[in-house]
């Protein structure tokens, strides 16, 4: 993994690309890079780590907005252009930015081996309202998102569908990008990500 600082101040590091070798998955190299990243940032008086990630890909979402406890902080839009790589395919290069700040204390806690987890089912009963869902051909359903939790669902593997059915991969981008990006366009935050595959989206009252 590698970053760079934010000018003018050094009071962030913006960490560009983390990845880890496909023979090493599964065995937790991921979570000690970001550990490492963090202790050595916040050896360098930093207080803060950014970075981008496609919001679609459910076990990334899962890491840094659970594992690690960072917080969504914009949606962009094809923020790379296009990248027809093996990753990537033909879909567009969307991705959310996020802050983690390294002394908040649910990213302490997180780092301790304590994620910061949502109790979806719980949220359903309370009133919460699903905006974008998984149909039974896995495609995307959006509904109107309206009330003030809202649940924002991705699919199993996007990646997977990118190789074997890049339309539908297409319709899930256009999806989410409509959902969860006119949310947070609109002021929401979004609070966590269960691992079953749903963002919980908090709308601002007015």
């Amino acid at each position: 993994c590698f970053g760079f600082f934010s000018a003018p101040a050094r009071d962030a590091l913006h960490s560009h690309i983390a990845g880890v070798s496909g023979r090493m998955a599964g065995r937790h190299v991921g979570l000690a890079l970001k550990l490492h990243q963090r202790a050595w940032t916040l050896d360098q008086g930093a207080g803060a780590i950014t970075w981008s990630y496609d919001p679609l890909i459910r076990r990334n979402s899962w890491f840094n907005l659970g594992k690690l406890a960072a917080d969504v902080t914009e949606y962009l839009p094809d923020f790379y252009g296009p990248m027809d790589d093996d990753i990537n395919r033909t879909d567009a290069t969307d991705r959310v930015l996020v802050r983690w700040t390294l002394t908040e204390p649910a990213v302490v806690a997180a780092c301790a081996g304590t994620p910061r987890t949502v109790d979806v089912a719980r949220l359903r009963t309370e009133g919460a309202v699903v905006a974008l869902e998984v149909s039974a051909a896995g495609g995307p359903i959006v509904r109107p998102a309206y009330g003030r939790t809202v649940l924002v669902g991705v699919p199993v593997d996007v990646e997977g569908l990118r190789e074997q059915d890049p339309a539908l991969a297409g319709a899930w981008r256009e999806a989410l990008r409509e959902v969860l990006g006119g949310l947070l366009a609109g002021g929401a935050r979004v609070r966590g990500f269960d691992r079953s595959g749903w963002y919980v989206v908090e709308r601002q009252e007015k």
